[in-house]
């Protein structure tokens, strides 16, 4: 049997939905997501199998105009992810339509050689007459080869648009395991599941001023995991955030990121969190090593 195997760049604006829908196209959860912007600080490998075809989507951060230290990292990351791609997948959040931050995108993506497809997201909740009116701009704009219109959240679409993919992969040998579903670490996913629940915790409290490392990763002769990590804040006030009253809200972002990761890794979690007050963290070199950035001047 003839295999086939490609790769397949996923991008767009902060929020378009491009990890749940990486997270659909693979069945299980290989990028964490959030309702905040810029949840995906780092490229990850999703790796999606249809029939006889293995297709590797790389999910990139979404792309912006950057300021921060951080910032220009995380969309040097993106672009990065770009190379090599047999499809660059334009993921568009339908319901936002075009504003100031698809310009940089739009920009970036203009005279590319690689095929691009248009994936416009969240038609679930997206008023059908913007919806093609933002299309026909889009179209104007990149020339994308398809156009497909799903919803990563609902699974609207995706049925057809993963047959398609599938379809326009080149011939030739898988790039992974059968069973292999992501690139990531189990020391990085460990660190972005705990970084998930930072986000969905406590919301508008703590922007992005953390991040989190994984100080020790140990397997126990039980077959159990024992991981500590660190969560790094700016300021005091930060860290008595994340606390909260009596340490209550670091427990429970403790108990449901060892949920989650028990769910994951199909084993016993014992996860230790500890919160620093580190100030210029990311402006820090070897935080951006372990997070999984480069260190750009």
């Amino acid at each position: 049997m003839t295999q086939n195997c490609g790769i397949v760049a996923v991008v767009g604006a902060p929020n378009a939905g491009k990890s749940t829908l990486v997270n659909a196209l693979v069945g299980q959860k290989v990028a964490i997501t959030s309702p905040k912007a810029q949840t995906t600080r780092t490229r990850v490998m999703g790796v999606a199998i249809e029939g006889e075809t293995q297709i590797v989507l790389v999910d990139t951060p979404g792309i912006f105009t950057p300021g921060r230290r951080l910032d220009r990292a995380m969309v040097q990351a993106a672009w990065a992810g770009t190379q090599d791609a047999d499809i660059i997948l334009l993921v568009v959040d339908g319901r936002a339509g075009l504003g100031g931050k698809m310009e940089p995108i739009l920009a970036g993506l203009e005279n590319r050689p690689e095929r691009i497809w248009l994936v416009l997201n969240k038609v679930d909740i997206a008023a059908k007459d913007k919806l093609l009116t933002l299309t026909e701009r889009l179209h104007e704009r990149v020339s994308p080869a398809e156009t497909f219109f799903v919803s990563a959240a609902t699974g609207d679409g995706l049925p057809e648009f993963k047959t398609a993919l599938a379809s326009a992969m080149p011939e030739g040998p898988w790039h992974f395991p059968e069973d292999q579903v992501s690139d990531a670490t189990d020391r990085l996913l460990a660190a972005e599941i705990t970084r998930e629940q930072l986000y969905h915790q406590l919301h508008a409290e703590l922007p992005y001023a953390s991040a989190v490392e994984t100080e020790k990763y140990t397997e126990r002769q039980d077959g159990s995991v024992e991981i500590h990590q660190q969560i790094l804040v700016a300021r005091p006030t930060q860290r008595a955030i994340i606390l909260g009253k009596g340490g209550q809200r670091l427990k429970e972002i403790g108990s449901a990121a060892r949920a989650e990761l028990a769910k994951l890794l199909g084993v016993r979690v014992h996860l230790y969190l500890h919160v620093k007050v580190k100030e210029g963290w990311d402006e820090d070199r070897s935080v951006y090593r372990d997070i999984g950035l480069d260190w750009s001047e």
